[in-house]
Parts: structure tokens; C-alpha cells; sequence
């Protein structure tokens, strides 16, 4: 699903210039649950934003489901991402005013759709996390667990094959990360979905089926569930 052959990630801070990620390699097959750890600063969410397609390698290769997304431009990557990356944030980033039904519907609404396709898609999102209760309910009205459903629902709403997690389990309660981390399980195991989620919780990290540890930009180390 992923293979990035020695990508490079440097910017400029002033004088000085920046690499937060220097010729890594990874590997991640179809259908995997990958957990990046690592200290802040190590390259976790810079590598995240490559994957996702939010920004470009500097060098290197990064080749997803087939397609060196180092070489398009920005239209493409914007054109690729809605159709193939579903991203899930910590702070799940939902607008107040809208109900968990229309927040969901965000992502289909540039999309080629009739409004009873989209209903019944983000009405199958909210119902495969649980909230098909709760669709027309605003987010001050939902828990924190039931808020990043809501936000997970968003991200599979379009159907794409690959979710990236940023901290998804950060600002939760025990039990509700618990919850969250079954039902990403759940995406992989009976959806097929590839997750790749940055955390710094090791129980959260646990879930995964994998887990990188990157330091300064390097890949040091690798543990198989």
C-alpha cells in the first residue's frame, strides 16, 4: 500500500535549515495497522502530512496504491487525497454549527453526487460508528468520544482505502480512546482499511499491528504485534 524510499523532508527557518525527516524508508501493506511513536520533534507528524499528501517530500520516493505522489502538483495531490486518504485528527476539528450529520456530508459536497447518494453514505459512516442516534445532534451536544466518531465517520465517509490518525486517542478519556482504538481495530480487520496513527500513548500504540519508532528524523526501531 506504502513504500517510501529515502525520503528527505527539509525547509528553511530563518537562516537555518530544517529536516525533520532525512532519507527514511517504510514499507506499510494493505490492510495494516501501523502505530509511528517517537518524542516531539522526531519527524512523526511531518511524515503523517507526506503520507496523506497535505505536503511533498523535498527528495525521495513515496509511492502509494501505485502512484509516486512525490512527482504531482498540488492540484493532483488535492484531487488524490479526496479520493484516497481519510484523515482523523486529535482535536477532531468539526464545525459547532453543524450537526454531526452535515459535518460528515463536508467532504461529499464538491463530489459528483446527488443528495440521496450522500445522505445514504454518511448515514452508513454514522452507522458504522455507532452514532446513527446522534446524526442530528451539534457537537456541543456529543461527549469527546462521540465527537472523534464523528470525525472518524468523516473520514470514511468518501471510502478511501487509507486513514491517517493524528493522536486520535489525545484528548480522550480512558475509556473512551479504548472505544476509539476497537473501532479503528474494526476498520482494518472486517473493512480492510490501512491505518497509520501517531501516537504517544504505548497503550494506544498496543492496538497497532505494527509499531516504528522515529527519532530526529531516523526510523531506530521496530516492534511486530
Amino acid at each position: 500500500m506504502i513504500h517510501c524510499h529515502a525520503i528527505t523532508k527539509s525547509y528553511r527557518k530563518g537562516p537555518n535549515l530544517v529536516t525533520p525527516l532525512e532519507k527514511l524508508d517504510l514499507t506499510v501493506k494493505r490492510g495494516e495497522f501501523l502505530a509511528l511513536m517517537g518524542p516531539s520533534g522526531s519527524g512523526k507528524t511531518t511524515l503523517l502530512n507526506l503520507l496523506s499528501g497535505i505536503d511533498s517530500p523535498t527528495s525521495g520516493s513515496l509511492v502509494i496504491d501505485g502512484n509516486d505522489i512525490a512527482t504531482f502538483s498540488r492540484r493532483q495531490l488535492t484531487q488524490w487525497r479526496g479520493r484516497n486518504i481519510g484523515y482523523i485528527f486529535q482535536l477532531y476539528h468539526l464545525v459547532p454549527v453543524l450537526t454531526a450529520f452535515e459535518n460528515v456530508e463536508l467532504p461529499l459536497l464538491l463530489a459528483p453526487l446527488g443528495r440521496r447518494e450522500r445522505r445514504e453514505k454518511v448515514e452508513a459512516a454514522l452507522a458504522l460508528v455507532g452514532l446513527a442516534d446522534r446524526m442530528h445532534h451539534t457537537p456541543s451536544e456529543l461527549s469527546g468520544g462521540q465527537e472523534q466518531r464523528v470525525a472518524i465517520a468523516r473520514a470514511l465517509v468518501a471510502d478511501p482505502p487509507l486513514l491517517v490518525a493524528d493522536e486520535p486517542t489525545g484528548d480522550l478519556d480512558r475509556e473512551s480512546a479504548t472505544h476509539i482504538l476497537g473501532l479503528l481495530r474494526s476498520l482494518v480487520q472486517e473493512h480492510g482499511k490501512t491505518i497509520v496513527m501517531v501516537t504517544h500513548d504505548a497503550k494506544a500504540a498496543a492496538a497497532a499491528d505494527r509499531i516504528l519508532h522515529l527519532e530526529k528524523g531516523r526510523l531506530l526501531e521496530q516492534g511486530d504485534r
